[in-house]
């Protein structure tokens, strides 16, 4: 995978036969994953994976991997995930990566991999189960990768141990999810968490099975017999015929790209992204494809323009085509749910990204079901009104995609108003003009063709003026409205959090924690307390 000499990948799409530090293997209802890093294959040079541990690079072949077990291993009931190591499953995230990284990287690798996890958690959900078969030490994020399965497995042999030693080691927190998926997932005792998280060592099999830490245990030589038992314990479950995923391979330039169904303007000197969503007309395979492709441009835009810090989303095409595909987006198929998941996750990944979007609806729009939701959820909508937009609520606006707060993005909107909610189901599924729609609440500004392109200029030279970190705080903070979730808690408050930290010296300053792991002194503290 080649990279810049930030460490940043030029190529986001993988496949199994290009992995690197995973091996996938499927028999029948089983798939089995497991990682065996290249040392030499970091994407920073001078960079050595030791012990498993892992960069950007090794998590976007898991993200690879958990999608195609979903869309081309239906039979698929059961993922064990394993070392192909003795004694050490993973290490976590790479020390010397993440101390090398700038600031930017560093957030959006933990926010990758974050994600990578809920997508993990969200297959669970579908009916697979995951299973962490840890023959070997889980620390760091090695361990919250096990906490993101439905299934934790140690062998018991004296040396093993899960831990989670970042405040210890590293004066940073565990940054994906493992706070959070300690005691709001696993429910592990508060005070035990606070012992734990206090560990270098971590805890061996003993205490970890006592304590919740994980499921089950077993001694090196009935571990596998171990692993066999829970799998054998999986329910049955049914699906669909496999489905490929062909490579997106879209254009790329520095002003642009461009795949089958998505098209991304980028002015550079205006710090604007245009993103064109084109209305495929072939049913649910072309939905697949355009949650993919709108998937690979957010995560391109995040990673390779970083100074890109509006998002202007249109979405365009026939009102037959966008009803057809909503409508078979809904129905009750195994691959009507997979690449309805698919969308929910990409549209939470639009609301994770630190960038401001603004949604325009001028000529051709087509906000209708699954595609108004990418309007309500950008920062803002603005409707021409002269352009008779085709706007539409389906039953898709009122469940099918909800939030990381677990409500739907009608319902987060009108939190301080949830009668509106009856007004919004009473004109669903019929046409609205511009002016209903701005009546219902659906439009920040419905504005004349002869304010259009003064008013959005002026909002727009705005937006691009503020501070990006100011801004970054104010959407993340008015995008969730309501109540609190895992998926919340670890985007907003362990992200806000860690990305303090990451900016205080006690961490990355010459003397922090990061700096000096591996060197024989000690870190300096600043010892003053917030």
């Amino acid at each position: 995978m080649n990279a810049t000499a930030d460490g940043i990948p030029r190529e986001l799409e993988t496949s199994p036969e290009r992995y690197r530090h995973w091996r996938l293997a499927v028999d029948g209802p089983v798939a089995r994953l497991t990682l065996a890093v290249d040392e030499a294959g970091a994407l920073q040079e001078g960079v050595v994976l030791k012990r498993n541990s892992y960069d950007l690079g090794v998590d976007l072949e898991l993200r690879d991997a958990v999608t195609r077990i979903r869309f081309e291993h239906p039979e698929v009931r059961c993922v064990v995930l394993e070392s192909a190591l003795p004694d050490v499953f993973c290490a976590g995230a790479n020390i010397a990566m993440l101390a090398r990284s700038s600031h930017p990287l560093k957030v959006n690798f933990c926010k990758l991999t974050n994600e990578t996890r809920l997508e993990l958690e969200d297959a669970t959900r579908a009916g697979q189960r995951w299973i962490a078969a840890l023959s070997g030490t889980a620390s760091g994020g090695g361990y919250e990768l096990a906490l993101a399965c439905e299934r934790i497995l140690l062998v018991d042999d004296r040396r093993a141990a899960v831990s989670l030693p970042e405040l210890p080691l590293l004066a940073v927190l565990p940054g994906t999810g493992g706070l959070t998926r300690l005691v709001d997932k696993r429910g592990v005792r508060r005070d035990r968490a606070d012992v734990f998280c206090t560990l270098e060592e971590g805890v061996r099999a003993p205490r970890a099975l006592e304590w919740g830490l994980i499921d089950a245990s077993a001694p090196p030589s009935e571990f596998r017999a171990l692993v066999g038992r829970e799998i054998a314990a999986v329910p049955e479950r049914s699906a669909g015929p496999a489905v490929r995923l062909e490579s997106l391979a879209p254009a790329v330039s520095d002003r642009e790209l461009r795949y089958r169904h998505v098209r991304v303007r980028i002015d550079g000197e205006r710090r604007l992204a245009e993103l064109e969503v084109a209305i495929p007309d072939a049913g649910l395979p072309g939905g697949l494809r355009l949650a993919r492709e709108l998937d690979d441009a957010l995560l391109r835009l995040r990673l390779h323009h970083a100074e890109v810090g509006l998002w202007l989303l249109r979405v365009v095409g026939e009102e037959g085509s966008a009803q057809r595909l909503d409508r078979a987006l809904l129905a009750d198929s195994w691959l009507a749910r997979e690449v309805r998941a698919l969308f929910g996750r990409v549209l939470k990944r639009l609301e994770n990204s630190a960038r401001s979007s603004f949604a325009l609806a001028d000529a051709n729009a087509c906000w209708i079901g699954v595609f108004l939701e990418l309007a309500l959820a950008a920062d803002r909508t603005y409707l021409l009104r002269d352009a008779s937009p085709r706007i539409e609520l389906t039953a898709a606006n009122f469940g099918a995609y909800r939030m990381g707060n677990g409500l739907t993005r009608l319902e987060t909107r009108f939190l301080g108003a949830p009668e509106q909610l009856a007004a919004l189901r009473a004109a669903q599924d019929r046409p609205l003009s511009a002016d209903e729609a701005e009546a219902l609440g659906l439009a920040t500004e419905c504005l004349d063709e002869i304010d259009w392109d003064d008013a959005l200029r002026v909002a727009i030279e705005e937006r691009v003026s503020f501070s990006p970190d100011a801004l970054t705080g104010m959407e993340a903070s008015l995008r969730f409205a309501g109540p609190e979730t895992l998926e919340t808690k670890i985007f907003a408050r362990l992200s806000a959090w860690q990305n303090w930290i990451f900016q205080r010296p006690n961490a990355a300053g010459p003397d922090g924690a990061l700096k000096a792991y591996g060197r024989p002194e000690r870190a300096k503290f600043d010892w003053s307390r917030t």
